[in-house]
């Protein structure tokens, strides 16, 4: 059993939203993607503040993919800001923006943390706004204002935004202990890789909230 200290923990729901899921099939559905808010609401019961991140893109930016065949090309032009294509997926206004069924209201989280709206721009982790990294999103300082030390994550995708914030959260000095049954990933070979870089970054991981225990 993992000890957790309530008053120093926080749980974070990494972009728990219904464009990575089957719920929204032509954006970025990852299998059972809309099964995690159990296992998320489980592990927000060993934390005193719970957060969520959103990606909250624009209609129309260089990085979206128009045909099936340039998903995950690079993207041309003089664009640093941005690596690969991807299909559309949660953009404001639209179903796909909104929480997966079984959460609570954004509104009721302790922090809501919006990224990816600028066109120009697609992170995939949660504290910054840019792929350089140099663009904090306020997340890190936040919890640092609260003396959180440890963070329990859970989200989608495991091996693209839950990787990268986890691997954010590790270099900015939290301890990080990742929920797999509150994650689901986009493919399994990069699943493991991504488990992999979490752990060499001094993440822990746990296969379900049931593995927690408070002090």
């Amino acid at each position: 059993m993992m000890k957790i200290d309530k008053s120093t923990t926080a749980s974070f729901d990494v972009d728990p939203q219904r464009g990575f899921t089957p719920l929204c099939p032509a954006e970025l559905p990852v299998k059972e993607g809309d099964q995690i808010a159990d296992e998320l609401n489980a592990q927000a019961h060993f934390a005193c503040y719970r957060l969520v991140s959103k990606d909250n893109h624009p209609a129309n930016a260089p990085w979206i993919a128009n045909q099936a065949d340039e998903i995950m090309t690079p993207v041309s032009g003089d664009y640093p800001g941005l690596d690969i294509k991807w299909p559309a997926h949660c953009v404001v206004g639209t179903e796909g923006n909104k929480l997966i069924p079984g959460l609570p209201d954004q509104g009721d989280y302790d922090l809501l943390i919006e990224k990816g709206q600028d066109p120009l721009k697609h992170p995939y982790g949660a504290c910054y706004h840019d792929l350089a990294e140099s663009e904090s999103t306020g997340v890190i300082e936040w919890l640092g204002e609260r003396q959180i030390k440890t963070l329990i994550v859970g989200g989608l995708a495991t091996d693209y935004c839950v990787k990268t914030t986890v691997l954010q959260l590790c270099r900015a000095g939290f301890k990080v202990i990742v929920n797999l049954a509150a994650c689901r990933a986009v493919a399994p070979e990069t699943c493991i890789a991504a488990r992999e870089e979490m752990l060499s970054a001094g993440a822990q991981l746990i296969a379900d909230s049931s593995k927690l225990e408070l002090l």
